[in-house]
């Protein structure tokens, strides 16, 4: 009987360890993605991610947030867009930079945090792509890293691919290079200072709406996290390529769609306005998704609203590794 029971529990432990190892799936088969809720109003571009052990928040406060809120006196007056990073754990931001640059995204590699601002010359888009650095969140240096004339650039994400660095920017002209805006085209950098935009046929997808938000490399293959219209609704995408020209999408998308969890309070700092705003609000979109690896899970934002300017920034988990999560949307078949 003890010799029984000796079995049954190596049995009971090696299949405990097994699941433990597994990539998180729905009933669906598709990477389990867990929706926490709501964490903020009229927040989004916001990117996750790891610096020195601790994870931040990447946000771009827009021209209608008035106030440096950093807790002082005599609180600075911005009336033009600026970026900041938020302490995930306890809320705090950091100061303050790149005012007037908009559609922000940042990277972090080594023991410095890069961040990149479109211009705004033309209001809502521009030529220009900024380059922040900072290797302590509070003092920043900048480069120019794109000007293109005759582009309209919007979102950019930056990944590491091998030795070199990819950055994917988000154009709606010229049309000829954007088809049905908004597409994605991608440049080449091996410093992180000078980039090479690549040829014309490197693009994601020139023929209907494809709006591009998250870009990722593994194992030989970009990931395209993107925006998708269907039918009155927008919902996040992915498709992933080995030459950022020929592109295979996900059998099992979408990654993102809207659902009655996006409303869940996940801060409970929002007070009862806002409360009641969530409850109510149009909600027929999941876009701007990013995320970072922290303790084995992933950490994602995304925004939902109504795409017309009402959004809501909200959070998600995964309970698994960037490399399950990506591999995950594209499961092997028979014979491969």
């Amino acid at each position: 009987m003890r010799y029984s029971w000796s079995i049954w529990l190596v049995v009971l432990l090696v299949l405990s360890l097994a699941s433990a190892g597994a990539a998180p799936i729905d009933e669906d088969g598709r990477p389990r993605i867990k929706k926490l809720g709501t964490i903020d109003l009229d927040v989004v571009e916001a990117t996750p991610v790891v610096f020195r052990g601790k994870v931040y928040r990447f946000e771009w406060c827009r021209k209608s947030t008035l106030f440096e809120k950093q807790g002082d006196a005599h609180p600075r007056e911005i009336k033009r867009n600026y970026f900041h990073f938020r302490d995930r754990e306890t809320g705090r931001t950091t100061p303050p930079f790149a005012e007037g640059y908009i559609f922000g995204s940042a990277f972090v590699h080594g023991d410095t945090v890069y961040v990149t601002g479109t211009s705004s010359e033309m209001g809502w888009t521009g030529r220009r792509v900024q380059m922040f650095t900072s290797k302590d969140l509070k003092s920043w240096d900048s480069h120019p890293a794109l000007d293109l004339k005759g582009f309209g650039i919007c979102n950019t994400s930056i990944c590491k691919a091998g030795d070199k660095f990819v950055m994917m920017f988000e154009i709606h002209k010229p049309v000829e290079q954007a088809g049905v805006k908004f597409t994605a085209r991608f440049a080449i950098s091996e410093d992180m200072r000078e980039w090479t935009v690549t040829p014309p046929q490197c693009v994601y997808a020139k023929g209907r709406y494809s709006a591009p938000h998250a870009l990722r490399y593994l194992d030989g293959y970009y990931y395209d996290f993107y925006l998708e219209a269907r039918s009155g609704s927008y919902e996040t995408c992915v498709v992933r390529s080995k030459d950022l020209i020929r592109w295979e999408p996900s059998p099992l998308n979408p990654v993102l769609r809207a659902s009655a969890d996006d409303r869940k309070i996940h801060n409970p700092q929002i007070d009862q306005a806002g409360r009641r705003r969530v409850a109510a609000a149009k909600n027929i979109n999941n876009s701007d998704i990013d995320f970072c690896e922290h303790r084995g899970r992933l950490i994602i934002n995304y925004s939902w609203g109504d795409q017309q300017g009402t959004e809501h920034l909200a959070e998600a988990v995964y309970e698994g590794t960037l490399a399950q999560f990506l591999q995950g949307w594209f499961p092997q078949r028979k014979g491969d």
